[in-house]
């Protein structure tokens, strides 16, 4: 059984993953290190460490996090 995974775990997973804005990275990166990172990590896992960036580093926590959500927004609008 397949579980779906939501825009939420996939902003988290990006919001954690290796790519950086600065990149500029396509849709079909984004995509791809989502996929990689749920898997690496699971949902529990990106949750939980985008709980201790928030807790770390708010300053540039929440700028990621939007850039994370609208990265993923575009990117799963496109596939």
């Amino acid at each position: 059984m397949t579980s779906l995974i939501t825009d939420d775990v996939r902003t988290e997973a990006l919001f954690v993953s290796h790519l950086q804005r600065s990149q500029q990275p396509t849709p079909e990166l984004i995509r791809a290190a989502v996929t990689a990172t749920v898997d690496r990590l699971g949902e529990r896992g990106c949750a939980a460490l985008v709980a201790q960036e928030f807790g770390e580093h708010p300053d540039c926590a929440l700028g990621r996090m939007q850039w994370a959500r609208t990265a993923v927004r575009r990117a799963y609008a496109a596939a």
